[in-house]
This record gives structure tokens, C-alpha cells and sequence, in this order.
């Protein structure tokens, strides 16, 4: 049996932790199986918490808050272990939800990480916003979910029972081959927060490997738990990241005209929180336009560096067609709706 660690990132969640820890420990247990909680720069009391309750945690104390990304890169260094399972710590994992997992990654040599299905822990019944059944990005970008596509969640009737490859899986709970992870360079730290798992699972696809959703096993999310939904500074983690993502990952045939209808599109998007009073926001998609300009001489190095696979891959998991429109006008509201573009 390969030696399995789960990591869970905690910045300011001793809530959390009090909630689903539980959880975790109790689904969570078997001789391979170890558990561990890094903080990332906490000032609630994370750590006093864990060191009262939880002994036979394994604690790894990050000096300040380095984000989502880089903070998962600082605590894997210190861990030993053939899979990662990345988890927030907003998440109700539920029984026998890892080993299935694994097992099929064991029997599936070339899948580099898997996510299972993500329910909303607020309503059971739904799928969860970041994740849902396995996600997908469109020409543009703009992620969407089986299960989720753009704000229309749908309910959870069995439908994405299924083991089947995807082209993100969710870093709310991802499964992740530790050597692939670390030899790919892990979540890019420069991303902060937001669009990183989406980041890493594009590289490893460019590279020939398989991201796939595992349905057989669930958990619930509750999801906005560091940024609400409404936050500025989310918003602007998305815009600017989506734009380095593509950036960084694109072919060189399709880079130059899908940044350029993205900006386009971005700044479409602003005009329509001009018009609806939402300056606040409006303002945030321009600073980060700006900061995507700003972060280039970063980047650049490193799509050189990706640029070989990145040139070769022909990826089906990415939709030819413009998910926001299919929403929009076409009123395609479920994936199950929209034109396969798998086969």
C-alpha cells in the first residue's frame, strides 16, 4: 500500500477545524495514512487548538501566509509520502473516501490526480461551486464544471456517478502523484491563490498525463471559506490569474487571439459592473489587467520552459466554443445540455 498523506491548509480556520477535523479523522484512518495540518501564519489560535486536541496530527508551522499555492509548496517539502491529498479545511469528507481513490490511481498509472465529487455541505443535495463533478476550461478560459456551469448548479441525482477524465480537478481536494507533483514544479506560488490547481493540471496534461473526477467517492464543501464570493481581491485573483494561466499554457498557434478576445471580454465584463453600480469591481478587473501586464517578465521564462509540450498538445478536455455564450444566449444551463466535445 503507497504511503498517503493529507494536508490541509489552514490560514485563520480554527472554525473549520473544529467542525470537520472529525471527520477526517475518523474517515480517514489506515497504517499508510497520515495526517497533517499546515498553518499557514494563523494568528486564531490554530496551532494552541491542534496541539490540545489533536496529538497524533502532524503539525508543520509556516512562518507567514503564503497563499494557497506557495503555502502548499513550503508544508509538501516537509512530507514524505507517494500521494498527496490536498483538502480545505471547509470540507466534510465522508467514509472510504480515499482508498477507492488511490486504488484506482495504483491501476491507473497515467492519471496524475483525481478529485471526487464535491457537494455543497450547505445544501447536500447540490453540487459545490469549485469543482462540482470535474472541470473543464473553454476556448477563453473561463472554467466550468459537470455539475456547474457558470452560476446554474445542479442537483446531484446520480448523474456524475462515474469515473471519467476531466481537465481540472479541484485543489479543494485533489489527489495528487507526489512525484509528479514535485517534478512539475508544484501549485505556481506566483498564482497566490485562485486558478493554481487549474494552472497545474493543464502542465500535466500538456505532458501526456490523465486528470480524472472519481464519483464513488464524495464530500462536501462548504466553499468562499478565506475570500467570500463577493470579495474584490477574489475577483481580482481570478482575472489576473485566468490571464497568466493562459499565458503561461496556451500553444503558440492560439496565445496572441485568445488573450486578446479574453481582455476583450474582461473588459465587457467591467463595463457591465459600471452600469450596474458596482464600481468597486469595475476598478478591480482594471488593477488586474494591470497586474497581468506587470507579472509577464515572471512568466515569460517560465512558458519558455513549457513551450515545447505546450506547442504538442491537442487537448479534447478544453470546449472549442465559448461557454459564457452557450449560457448566455443559447440558455445552455447544464452539461449535460451542451454539445459533446469528449468524444
Amino acid at each position: 500500500m503507497p504511503n498517503i498523506a493529507v494536508v490541509i491548509l489552514n490560514w485563520n480556520g480554527k472554525h473549520y477545524l473544529e467542525t470537520f477535523l472529525p471527520f477526517v479523522v475518523q474517515y480517514s484512518k489506515g497504517v499508510n495514512i497520515k495526517l497533517y495540518v499546515a498553518d499557514n501564519g494563523s494568528s486564531d489560535k490554530s496551532i494552541e487548538f491542534l496541539k490540545q486536541n489533536y496529538k497524533n496530527i502532524n503539525i508543520i508551522i509556516l512562518k507567514k501566509n503564503y497563499g494557497f499555492a506557495e503555502g502548499y509548496n513550503q508544508a509538501l517539502k516537509n512530507i514524505d509520502a507517494d500521494y498527496y491529498v490536498l483538502l480545505n479545511s471547509d470540507v466534510e469528507v465522508t467514509e472510504n473516501w480515499i482508498l477507492p481513490i488511490v486504488n484506482y490511481m495504483e491501476e491507473n498509472q497515467n492519471v496524475a490526480a483525481v478529485q471526487p465529487k464535491i457537494l455543497d455541505y450547505n445544501n447536500k443535495q447540490n453540487f459545490e461551486h469549485a469543482g462540482a463533478a470535474g472541470g473543464f476550461i473553454d476556448k477563453y478560459g473561463y472554467p466550468f464544471c459537470r455539475g456547474r456551469i457558470i452560476s446554474k448548479i445542479e442537483k446531484d441525482e446520480g448523474q456524475y456517478n462515474d469515473t471519467v477524465e476531466i481537465f481540472w480537478a479541484t485543489g479543494a481536494c485533489m489527489f495528487v502523484r507526489a512525484d509528479l507533483y514535485n517534478e512539475n514544479g508544484g501549485l505556481d506560488g506566483d498564482f497566490f491563490a485562485h486558478m493554481e490547481e487549474i494552472d497545474l493540471c493543464w502542465r500535466l496534461k500538456n505532458k501526456g498525463y490523465k486528470i480524472c473526477h472519481f464519483g464513488n467517492s464524495q464530500v462536501y464543501h462548504v466553499g468562499g471559506g478565506t475570500l467570500a464570493k463577493e470579495s474584490p481581491h477574489k475577483l481580482f485573483l481570478n482575472y489576473r490569474n485566468n490571464l497568466l494561466m493562459l499565458y503561461k499554457n496556451l500553444p503558440s498557434s492560439k496565445l496572441f487571439l485568445t488573450i486578446y478576445f479574453r481582455l476583450i471580454l474582461d473588459g465587457i465584463s467591467g463595463l457591465v459592473y459600471l452600469a450596474t453600480f458596482r464600481f468597486t469591481f469595475f476598478v478591480t478587473v482594471i488593477k488586474a489587467h494591470f497586474a497581468f501586464y506587470s507579472k509577464l517578465s515572471i512568466f515569460r521564462p517560465k512558458r519558455k520552459q513549457l513551450l515545447e509540450y505546450n506547442n504538442k498538445a491537442n487537448l479534447k478536455e478544453i470546449y472549442k466554443k465559448s461557454i459564457v455564450y452557450n449560457f448566455m444566449i443559447k440558455k445552455i444551463k447544464k452539461f449535460s445540455d451542451l454539445p459533446n466535445f469528449l468524444t
